[in-house]
């Protein structure tokens, strides 16, 4: 470990420089033609060092999987390296809000969410290449053209990947400053409501209309209460739509409905409190549509055995690795899902992710290079 980090201390300007060209080729998920670019640009950057392949996303960019080319024979299995080549920053955003290295920071639409993430694993794989260090399993790194809108075209490529896996390694951010690494993640759903109910005039003939508001407005009270703290159940109605004009009794409304749980169980329980609401007002109609995104990625024994590997490489160094939870998904919980030791939050030690601030620590760029090295050849 002491000797990758020696090595790839530096290469730190090289690093740098690297994130730096990838920050600046924009790759929003709504831009196919973006994120191919992006991927395009990585593809040339990793030329003669990986065998390059790449999957249509559908509506989405290209899908870009690398497998390196790395010392070390009679290779069995694969270790994944997990990511995504969008961004949720539209084009044009670097103008302003550019990239720039200040105050021991580096700054950018996507640095830590999560190209530096990336930069990372290129440059892991470059260290054990020019150090000799030979590994004895294949590494590869898929990276996703559309995580930040739910994965629904690349979530059959990460798993069929996953189950080839010994390991999943997860490029996303580390959690706070610290860079605590992610041993556990909430699962995701999403639901719509939908009501229907019966126009009338509001002064003329108010009893004859069927308020799909005010029925919207009281199945929210019920579905407030699917929230359950102390089981790290989170319901949430973000956005509520309805009406048309203050006169008019509304025939129509509809709320998105976010939710977020601990445990795979409490994911279906949800799912059945959704599906059984009915109407209050007899006279409006309910529809219910959606259900889990994501899986949770649960605390596992395996996860754990990741994370303690990772520590105790750290330790040999002098990092205070720590592990965390979030209630943020990941393409990580559909591998943790499938039962395969996964560990996330491998990337990028910042803050402002999705945010004006979005930054990573110039001086833990090194550190995390290193360990995604020394697990490389570890594992």
């Amino acid at each position: 470990m002491k000797k990758i980090l020696s090595h790839v201390q530096g290469k730190q300007q090289e690093t740098v420089a690297l994130i730096r060209r990838l920050v600046e080729c924009e790759s929003p998920t709504d831009d196919a033609g973006a994120v191919n670019r992006f991927v395009d640009l990585l593809a040339a950057e990793v030329q003669g060092e990986a065998e390059i392949r790449t999957y249509p996303g559908g509506t989405f960019g290209r899908h870009l999987r690398l497998e390196f080319r790395l010392p070390g024979r009679c290779k069995t299995k694969q270790l994944l390296l997990l990511g995504h080549s969008d961004t949720v920053w539209p084009l044009g955003t670097l103008a302003r809000m550019p990239f720039r290295e200040r105050d021991g920071r580096l700054w950018g639409p996507g640095v830590l969410d999560m190209k530096s993430g990336i930069a990372f694993a290129v440059q892991a794989a470059r260290a054990l290449r020019e150090l000799d260090i030979p590994v004895s399993r294949r590494v590869v790194l898929l990276l996703n053209a559309d995580e930040e809108v739910g994965s629904d075209s690349s979530r059959p490529l990460t798993e069929r990947e996953a189950r080839r896996s010994a390991a999943v390694l997860v490029l996303e951010p580390g959690t706070g400053l610290e860079g605590k690494l992610k041993t556990a993640r909430k699962g995701i759903g999403g639901f719509k409501i939908l009501v229907a109910g019966r126009a009338s005039h509001a002064g003329v003939d108010f009893a004859a209309g069927a308020s799909a508001i005010v029925e919207l407005a009281q199945q929210i009270a019920v579905i407030a209460g699917f929230t359950d703290l102390d089981r790290g159940i989170t319901v949430n109605p973000g956005v509520i739509r309805g009406g048309s004009r203050s006169n008019v009794v509304a025939d129509e409304a509809s709320a998105d409905v976010d939710f977020r749980f601990v445990r795979r169980n409490d994911g279906a329980g949800l799912e059945r409190k959704f599906r059984s609401l009915r109407p209050i007002d007899k006279r409006c109609r309910l529809t219910v549509e959606g259900g889990v995104n994501r899986p949770p990625m649960e605390r596992s024994r395996a996860g754990l055995e990741l994370f303690r590997r990772a520590r105790d490489l750290g330790k040999t160094i002098g990092m205070d690795i720590a592990e965390s939870s979030t209630g943020g998904g990941s393409d990580g919980n559909f591998t943790a899902a499938l039962g395969i030791p996964t560990l996330d939050g491998l990337g990028g030690v910042g803050e402002g992710a999705h945010a004006l601030n979005e930054s990573i620590l110039t001086n833990r760029i090194a550190d995390r290079t290193a360990m995604i090295a020394a697990l490389l050849s570890a594992l």
